[in-house]
């Protein structure tokens, strides 16, 4: 509990059996209640493993459900279960669990609704190793959705995500989608909503084990987050609706 608030702790993973281990070694438990940990149909050990280590909610997608998929049983659960504040961590260790203690505190104390794990302040992206391609196009597509929101995030994909039961009981996570394009169409709910975000600086590891899309699949992402903000911009003006909004 942190000032008498549920907090949860929810794990989506995929082919996460060699680092979910340390992951879940990390995790403050002083003010963590409960984790959950959402298997999106592993080829490897990764059920066995979360077993092994007392995970006790755990649940099994029979069928692949794309990273939105997962999030959306994810966040489910942990209103199932009464979470008050609810973190994504990674799994495959990309993200450091040494930070929950700051991102629970920041929504504990009500000085933000959500809070984001950034990569980008401190140059931390970088610094772990991120393919320089990918750091170019995160610089590019941030700007860009930055001005189509009208925020200023310093980046819009980091995995590493911190909500409040508010936040996530007033976005529509049914209709966002199972791909990796669900975490924008849910910040830009969040904003639409007139809910602020809050980010903390967020060192990262890229590592064989660590999950990433290929070229193809981040060009695909990169068009999508664009609709998404293009989408946000028309709704705003009142020139078109969205099933998000």
């Amino acid at each position: 509990m942190f000032n008498n608030k549920k907090v949860i702790i929810v794990l989506p993973a995929y082919n996460a059996a060699k680092t979910l281990e340390i992951t879940y070694n990390e995790i403050p438990f002083d003010i963590v209640d409960e984790v959950v940990l959402v298997d999106d149909a592993s080829k490897d050990e990764t059920v066995a493993k979360a077993k092994e280590l007392g995970i006790k909610h755990i649940i099994s997608h029979e069928k692949n459900k794309g990273y939105g998929g997962n999030q959306k049983s994810c966040y489910g659960k942990a209103l199932e279960l009464g979470g008050d504040i609810v973190v994504m961590l990674h799994p495959d260790y990309q993200y450091t669990p040494m930070l929950l203690h700051a991102m629970i505190s920041i929504i504990g104390n009500d000085v933000y609704p959500v809070v984001f794990g950034s990569r980008i302040l401190g140059n931390g992206a970088l610094k772990g190793g991120m393919p320089m391609y990918k750091y170019i196009a995160n610089r590019f597509l941030t700007l860009t959705q930055n001005i189509l929101l009208g925020q200023k995030l310093s980046e819009y994909h980091t995995g590493y995500r911190a909500f409040s039961k508010e936040v996530l009981e007033a976005v529509k996570l049914s209709a966002c989608d199972d791909d990796f394009i669900f975490d924008n169409e849910m910040v830009s709910q969040i904003f639409y909503k007139g809910y602020q975000i809050g980010e903390v600086t967020c060192p990262t590891k890229y590592f064989e084990e660590a999950s990433s899309i290929n070229f193809r699949r981040s060009m695909k992402y990169g068009l999508g987050c664009l609709k998404v903000s293009l989408i946000y911009r028309l709704c705003k003006w009142g020139l078109m609706k969205s099933k998000l909004y």
